[in-house]
């Protein structure tokens, strides 16, 4: 035995190098489930690894040895280490935001989010605001308290200042990946929104109905929700560039509690008094979504209306609701499944800490009976 050679040194040695990996293996373990959120599932080699935590590539090796006996991450000959599923467990949870789950556009929206989400290993947890500022508040409060990986925010009247953008803010703050749907705040304006291209769409059923001959054009739309004022940007526009300008009296504006009395409450009062004091001349109406033009149609009939003989009707979504009615309406729509493949796309990129702008979905015009 060498002369140097002292017993109790040697384990004071080997404890030293023994604590280093047990050290690094916590220390990955920590790490793991962040960078599994971004989609990251390459583990960097055994000597980034070790430049990177100051240790040796021998410690490295020790450490993977005991994630991989964990089942947190797997060797492939040739190719390196890799995350398996168990790594991301820890905040595999994504917040979706809806301002209302009976929304007739939110079943097949959020069939798509999780189809998208859970084909790279997440899981997806539902809040109804309501279009409640203050659920809203109650919401994001309780997010920040207990962070899921990422957010799925659809906005509350985003037409309208919210006191909640300090709390958007603290989010972005934090670098937490958080996408927009269907419309941002304008405190928020470097927020990514994933949303319809609402003037184009509005430009697009107005120019239509020109096309069709009508010179006198309603409208009906949401004002406290910002793709109310776009669609009706786009109506406008459209009728000016013909030499049509729309007025005022005509056109009807309608809040979040107006629209629950008549979808929640089928009290059509609304309604019946925009047919006897707005429509006036109109031969055509350009309406929010196809929620309203399904009501109005309805009024319309129960008034002794023909439709489109008397009144042409067009909207938004090209839904069910375009279809099963007395009457099927002419209505904007997208492709199948684009708007939540593109939301959740957003969000996988923010995951990965990758370049994401904001997204504006055009629209196509699906011709129906109603004009």
């Amino acid at each position: 035995m060498p002369v140097w050679y002292n017993k109790q040194t040697a384990e004071r040695g080997l404890d030293r190098m023994t604590a280093k990996y047990l050290e690094l293996v916590q220390t990955l373990r920590q790490a793991l489930p962040e960078q599994y959120a971004r989609g990251e599932l390459r583990l960097p080699c055994e000597q980034e690894l070790a430049a990177q935590y100051h240790v040796s590539r021998q410690t490295v090796r020790q450490a993977l040895a005991v994630l991989e006996q964990d089942g947190l991450i797997e060797k492939r000959r040739g190719s390196g280490s890799y995350l398996r599923p168990a790594a991301g467990t820890q905040n595999r949870r994504i917040a979706v935001i809806a301002t209302s789950l009976s929304d007739y556009i939110f079943p097949s929206l959020l069939k798509d989010i999780q189809s998208c989400l859970a084909a790279q290993g997440f899981s997806v947890e539902i809040h109804a605001t309501e279009n409640s500022v203050r659920r809203e508040h109650e919401i994001l409060q309780q997010l920040l308290l207990d962070p899921p990986a990422g957010i799925l925010a659809e906005g509350c009247k985003t037409a309208l200042p919210n006191p909640n953008a300090e709390l958007y803010r603290e989010l972005q703050k934090r670098r937490f990946p958080l996408v927009f749907l269907h419309g941002a705040y304008h405190e928020l304006p470097d927020a990514v929104c994933v949303g319809d291209d609402n003037y184009g769409g509005g430009y697009l059923l107005a120019e239509h109905l020109i096309r069709n001959g009508h010179q006198k054009i309603a409208g009906i739309f949401k004002s406290d929700d910002a793709q109310g004022p776009e669609r009706y940007h786009g109506v406008a526009c459209a009728m000016r560039d013909a030499g049509l300008f729309p007025l005022d009296e005509n056109i009807l504006w309608f809040s979040s509690f107006q629209r629950r009395q008549l979808v929640e409450l089928q009290d059509e009062t609304m309604l019946q008094l925009f047919l006897t004091q707005q429509l006036g001349g109109c031969t055509a109406v350009v309406c929010y979504n196809d929620e309203i033009a399904f009501h109005l149609i309805r009024t319309l009939l129960r008034a002794g209306k023909s439709v489109p003989g008397d009144i042409a009707v067009v909207s938004f979504d090209n839904s069910y609701y375009s279809t099963f009615g007395p009457v099927g309406i002419t209505s904007a729509g997208h492709e199948p499944h684009a708007m939540g493949r593109a939301a959740a796309d957003a969000l996988l990129s923010q995951l990965r800490r990758q370049l994401c702008p904001s997204v504006r979905l055009p629209w196509t015009l699906y011709p129906r009976q109603s004009g």
